[in-house]
This record gives C-alpha cells, structure tokens and sequence, in this order.
C-alpha cells in the first residue's frame, strides 16, 4: 500500500502561475524521506530544494504536478471558488495516482482554515477508494506532503525564473514584494494593462491603476 500527499506553490502571488503537486511512497519508505532531509520547502533554501527535487525523482514512487494558469485562477476567483478550483486539481492528481498505485491515504496541505470542511469537498470528488486527510501546514507533519511541496516549489521557481528571462526581473511575484510591485507600476504605465502572465482579479491591480490615476491627475 502506499500513502501520497498533495500540496500546491504559488496560490498567492501577483504573477505567474500555481503549481500543484503529489507524492507517493510505500509504507516501507516514508522513512526514507525523512532520512535524506525531506521537509517544508519553505524552510529549505532553493539550492537544498533543488537537490532534494533529483533525489525524489529517484526514491518516490509515484509522482506528478499539474500546472493551474493565471486564467484559469482568474476564471475560479471571479465567482469565489478558488477553493474549489484547488480542489478539482488536487482531485484530479489522485484519481491519477489512484490508476498508478495502490493508494491506502492520502495527506493534503488545506487551503482552507477549516480543514476538515476541504477535505470532505476532496472526498467527494476522489470518491470512497481512498482515505482523506486534510490539514492546515501538513507540509511541516508529513514527509511525503514535503516530498510534494517541494516537488511543486521547484518547478513554480522553474517557471518563474523562465518569465524574468523573457518579460525581466519582477521579483518573487507577491504583492508584498516592492520590486513585483514596481514591476507591476511599470508595467501599467507602459501597456494599460496587466501582463498575461499575471492574475488580473488580483486587487492589487485596480489599486495600481488607481494610484496611477491619481498620480496623473495631480501631476
């Protein structure tokens, strides 16, 4: 039997897109995860997360990540489901691992703060061939939720590292982050609009574009 963890990187941020991952390992080998450093991507430096990522493509069985695009989380937030949404992909990576291994339980990273009310949504739309259990920060209690959150960390960064080739530097992508918000001011002011690979029902973009207003209008 095997146990699997879901996780996701990048359901905050400004700009690029979230990244959602799941791990699976025997029993026999939950061990093991603990045993070559595996933990909370955020309390490891890009570098150990990098090197952990080559290492569990080795020892983990079972492994896969879906890609969710800023328009498809746009799409989501527009009607309040981003919940919802999360769980759909989160869902669909089960049932995908379900037709590759022998899935006894799987441990989720709940986005919501009532976590038993997420995993109840995921339950019925992976259906009763597998146990579910959904905790807030289960990335830091479970290894194999590790394995996954450092599975999706690592290709978020790949991604976001191949957009500030292509569109220049704009930081981590959060909207706390003074140089994503440059960047996003920046790009404002020269195309009108938010890039395409932003999410534009971020608020932080009508608080730009209202900045910018002002702005001019005092000028």
């Amino acid at each position: 039997m095997h146990v699997a963890g879901v996780d996701e990187a990048g359901r905050g941020p400004l700009i690029g897109p979230m990244v959602v991952a799941i791990a699976a390992v025997s029993r026999e080998k939950e061990d093991l995860l603990v045993r070559i450093g595996v933990r909370d991507s955020k309390a490891l430096t890009p570098s150990r997360r990098r090197a952990l990522r080559a290492l569990l493509e080795r020892v983990l069985d079972y492994y896969a990540l879906r890609v969710v695009e800023p328009a498809e989380i746009d799409e989501a937030a527009s009607r309040g489901q981003l919940n919802l949404l999360e769980a759909r992909v989160f869902a669909e990576l089960v049932r995908q691992a379900m037709s590759r291994v022998e899935l006894e339980v799987v441990y989720i990273d709940s986005p919501d703060p009532v976590p038993e009310r997420f995993g109840r949504l995921l339950a019925s739309l992976v259906g009763e061939r597998v146990r579910v259990v959904a905790e807030n920060n289960a990335d830091a209690r479970y290894a194999v939720v590790s394995a996954a959150s450092i599975i999706a960390k690592t290709e978020r960064d790949r991604i976001v590292e191949e957009l500030k080739k292509k569109y220049g530097d704009f930081g981590s992508g959060y909207p706390s982050d003074p140089k994503t918000r440059e960047f996003a001011e920046r790009w404002l002011r020269e195309h009108g609009e938010p890039p395409p690979f932003a999410r534009k029902s971020w608020s932080t973009w009508s608080a730009l574009a209202r900045k910018r207003t002002l702005d001019e209008f005092s000028a």
